[in-house]
Formats: structure tokens, sequence, C-alpha cells
């Protein structure tokens, strides 16, 4: 039986810590190593796409940093919507199994390749990792990795950039939110969805509307101006309330709902598409599943975009990092994050914390 989020949380915290003594003593020992001796660590490896018996806790010879990469020793790691498309295959391009899942981890820096500089052995951080996050050391190039404020947990720190980075780049470098405007997230109980909400109340008079399941709902009613059932007809629910419609659409459930939002968007409107909940039924990926929440997607005419003044736009985050070279813009929306954070007005949510071999 599930334990009980805070109790987990506290267990997960202590466990945290001590493992970090025991690493510590395991690291004075090393020294009796054989020369030519490979170091080994625990990491969780997807040995095929597929359900949850692709799964599984096992040793992997240890990386060490090449020029220009930190090795962390990983205290905690983030478990995101996008790992479930990984693991069921769902992705552009998948890398060949067996493979180690993980975009995202927070640690201690225990090594440091050449050339990298602004960082010491033992700094609190987080990472972007492409691929392998869930294991006990990752190495991951210095551009991806960025500092842990004092008062955020190694927890917080894992929950922390793939969620508030894609939310802070929707919202500002793509949609451009500004004051006296309004935003429609579905899932909006999911982790984009409630940075989303965080990050629309840094911008005065800024209405969220948002769609999550109803078991979602007392945990985010607080976060969000006016919170709808995902299966309910929320669209009449916001003309309703907004009759103009909204700003800004925030989809990542694609299918019929393409249609709804582009429907709710009002002129000179930004409609982004990101992630596809809908494509993922169950354990297993579903072709007719993928097949059908794109279809309404394709069905967009560009010629009614023209006639109704609107935007539609795509964002996918480990494409800009990973494929498009763009370290550089994710640091300096990291470095605005932090600073909010550090202001005490933005705070990752972690919905619960799972040991390594329970994953």
């Amino acid at each position: 039986m599930a334990k009980e989020g805070a109790q987990r949380a506290e267990e997960t915290e202590q466990m945290i810590e001590k493992e970090g003594g025991k690493e510590a003593a395991e690291g004075s020992a090393a020294g009796s190593l054989r020369a030519g001796d490979t170091k080994e660590m625990r990491a969780v490896v997807l040995s095929a796409f597929g359900g949850l018996n692709k799964l599984r806790v096992s040793k992997k010879a240890m990386p060490e940093p090449q020029e220009g990469e930190l090795k962390i020793r990983v205290k905690a790691c983030g478990l995101n919507f996008i790992d479930l498309m990984v693991r069921q295959g769902n992705i552009d391009n998948p890398p060949k199994t067996p493979l180690v899942p993980g975009f995202e981890c927070s640690g201690i820096v225990e090594a440091l390749g050449d050339s990298v500089k602004g960082f010491e052995i033992g700094d609190r951080v987080m990472a972007f990792v492409n691929y392998n996050a869930w294991a006990e050391v990752v190495c991951t190039p210095v551009e991806f990795v960025y500092k842990i404020p004092d008062d955020m947990s190694f927890s917080e720190a894992a929950a922390f950039p793939m969620n508030f980075v894609t939310a802070y780049m929707m919202l500002f470098e793509v949609a451009n939110l500004r004051e006296g405007m309004s935003v429609l997230v579905h899932s909006a109980g999911g982790g984009v969805g409630q940075a989303v909400a965080q990050l629309c109340s840094t911008v005065p008079n800024v209405t969220v509307f948002g769609t999550a399941s109803s078991f979602k709902h007392e945990a985010i009613k607080d976060s969000v101006t006016h919170l709808f059932d995902r299966n309910a007809d929320y669209v009449q629910e916001v003309k309703r309330i907004s009759t103009d419609g909204v700003d800004i659409v925030l989809d990542c459930l694609c299918g019929e709902n393409t249609g709804k939002g582009l429907g709710l968007l009002k002129p000179l409107g930004t409609y982004i598409l990101y992630g596809s909940s809908n494509m993922v039924t169950g354990e297993t990926k579903s072709f007719f599943s993928f097949a059908k929440s794109w279809w309404q997607v394709e069905k967009v005419n560009p010629i009614k975009l023209y006639e109704e003044n609107k935007v539609i736009a795509g964002f996918s985050l480990l494409n800009l990092l990973f494929k498009q070279n763009r370290g550089g813009l994710i640091k300096s929306v990291m470095d605005k994050l932090l600073n909010l954070y550090n202001n005490k007005k933005i705070k990752p949510v972690v919905d619960s914390l799972w040991a390594l071999e329970e994953v």
C-alpha cells in the first residue's frame, strides 16, 4: 500500500541524508581498488520499450567526466510525463534500448572535467541530462548545470528545471504574457501546469483557466482562477466568464482539445502545443491513440489562422537543449527563475518521493 505523501517525503529525505553518509564512507575506501578496476553504480535500466516490467535496477559502469563536463553524485532525479513517453517509445527518434531514462536531477559535484569553470567539488547543483538521470552518478556538460539555492532541497531541485523552464518559455518567450491577459492551461494539476499558475501570479491581473482531473482540484484550487473538470464542457464555462475567450492556450492534450482551444482563442492569441498526454494510454503505447491525438492538429487550416489572426506554435524543451544548442538561452531563463525563487515568488511542488527501487 502506498504511504501518505508527508510520511513518504520525510522518510525519503532521511534516506537521502543516510545515503550521503554512506557514500562518504565508500569514497574514503575507494583507494583500495586495484588499478584497472571499474567502479560501478546502480541505475534504472529500460531493457525495451513497453510496460513497467521493462524497468529494472541494475549495476552499470560509473561514468567519468569528459572535457567540459561535471560528474554529479545524484541525490534526487525528476520523473515527468516525458519519461512515460520514453518508456513506451512515444518520442521522435528514440535511442536504442537498453537505456537509462531521466532528463533532470540534483546532487553534489563529485569531479570536474577539463576546462570546467564556475563550479567546485562539493557544490549542490541541479542539471539537465540527455538521458541517464535515473542513476546514482551522472556526467553532463557544464552549460546544463545550475547551483541550487541554499534553502532548496534536493527533491525540490529535481522538480524545478523541466517544469519551470518549460512554463516560463511558453508564457514569456513564445506567447509574450503581459498584464491583464488570460491563460487556459490543460493538465493544470501536472508539474508544468502548476508552474504555469505560479508564474502567471507574478504578472498583474492575469486570469488563469485550468482543466484537470477532479481528484486534483483540491490541491490546486488556490493557484488557478477558474478550475474545470477536464471531462466537462469547459468551453462553455470559459465563454460564460470571458465572452471574448482567452489570450493564450497551453495544450499538452491535443486531440479534440485542439479544435476547442482554437475556438476559445482571441484574435492575436497564441496556441501552444507541448507534450501529448492523450497519446499514452495504460502501460503500452497505442498507435491508434497517437494517430487520433495528432489527427486533429493536422486538420488545422492555415488560411483560417490567417483570417482569424491567431498563432499556433509548438514547444519542446529537450529539442532546444540537446538538438538546437540553445543552452545559453536556457541558462538565462534559469537565472530569471532562480531570482523569482529567491524572492519567494515561485516554489517547486513535489508530488511524491520514491526510492530508486520503487520507480
